[in-house]
């Protein structure tokens, strides 16, 4: 059944690749979006170019500004909140438009479908961020990765949340208000606390995107900037899974409404930021890269990977796309699109 569905940060990475399959599927797509992330206007000339300039509808819009998320609301079946800051750093350099972007954006949309909406679906799309730096988690140093000790499986919906460095706080925020429009409003909500995301349409800075940014860099000789020592593990989930999740979490709402789902690859599709990853963008690009390390950021985690079985118990949904595959997929598209 063709559903109006509007989605805020449309035009950016996640957002047009959520358009593109959501238009391709035949619904009436909004894509809500200020422009302000680099390659969002590529990403929208883009969806034109596919689609045509009359099957989806473009509003330049910020969602700081209620009135225009209410005016964009009204009717809608879906609401996919991806619209935000997204980086630590950004977040340490300017935690007031952070906070302004994120806690209050967040609070803006919640409040647009509750009031205007068709009692829409709400999926909010979280972060890992929200855990912290897992500092109480015993982790093991070997070779070229941290492990987690007594963790097998990755880390659980149930772990402490712990909102560290303002992005942290600002995100937590509209994940916790998110949470409890369910309980106290009844409003159709799914938090989303993802992983790293990477795939095509991608356009990665050193700050966000870490995986794109670095083949990137590679391809166009741009310094690469290691912070602390490389080892540091995270699971990566490629963009076409994380769509899936949304789409698994819609077709399941009875079950997902008011629940928090640990979204990204799992335990199958970890890798080490420069120590094992290193060695593979070397192999894709075909010769050795200079890098320069320093000392660690404040918030980055030793290792993070997710435990999605709450998702593959209750949605049905396991990634699909594997680490190799995904990377080689990535590189491809990078190289393509680069200038």
């Amino acid at each position: 059944m063709r559903q109006r569905i509007l989605i805020t940060g449309g035009a950016g990475f996640i957002g047009s690749n959520l358009s593109n399959r959501l238009i391709n599927e035949g619904h009436h797509v909004i894509i809500f979006d200020n422009l302000s992330r680099k390659g969002c206007k590529t990403n929208l000339a883009w969806l034109r170019e596919k689609h045509g300039v009359d099957t989806f509808n473009f509003i330049e819009a910020d969602v700081k500004n209620y009135d225009s998320l209410v005016r964009s609301t009204e009717g809608v079946d879906r609401l996919y909140h991806l619209a935000g800051q997204v980086a630590v750093t950004t977040s340490l350099e300017n935690p007031r438009q952070d906070f302004f972007d994120n806690a209050l954006g967040t609070l803006n949309a919640l409040e647009a479908a509750r009031n205007v909406g068709n009692n829409p679906i709400f999926i909010y799309s979280s972060t890992n961020k929200v855990y912290g730096g897992l500092d109480k988690i015993k982790t093991i140093e070997k070779k070229i990765r941290y492990e987690f000790v007594d963790n097998p499986f990755g880390i659980s919906e149930s772990q402490q949340l712990d909102f560290l460095s303002p992005y942290g706080c600002s995100k937590g925020s509209g994940d916790q208000y998110t949470r409890d429009y369910a309980r106290i409003f009844g409003l159709r909500t799914v938090v989303m606390r993802q992983s790293c995301i990477y795939g095509y349409r991608q356009f990665g800075i050193e700050d966000q995107g870490w995986l794109a940014w670095f083949m990137i860099a590679a391809i166009k000789n741009y310094p690469i900037v290691i912070y602390g020592n490389g080892k540091q593990v995270r699971d990566v989930l490629f963009i076409d899974d994380l769509i899936d999740a949304y789409e698994a979490a819609v077709k399941n709402i009875n079950q997902a409404s008011g629940e928090i789902y640990n979204i990204g690859g799992g335990l199958e599709n970890t890798v080490s930021i420069w120590s094992e990853f290193g060695p593979v963008l070397e192999e894709l690009i075909g010769h050795p890269i200079k890098i320069d390390q320093k000392k660690w950021r404040p918030g980055d985690q030793l290792i993070y990977i997710s435990d999605i079985q709450k998702a593959k118990q209750e949605l049905g949904w396991y990634p699909r796309v594997s680490l190799d595959e995904g990377l080689k997929i990535l590189f491809t598209w990078v190289q393509n699109h680069h200038k």
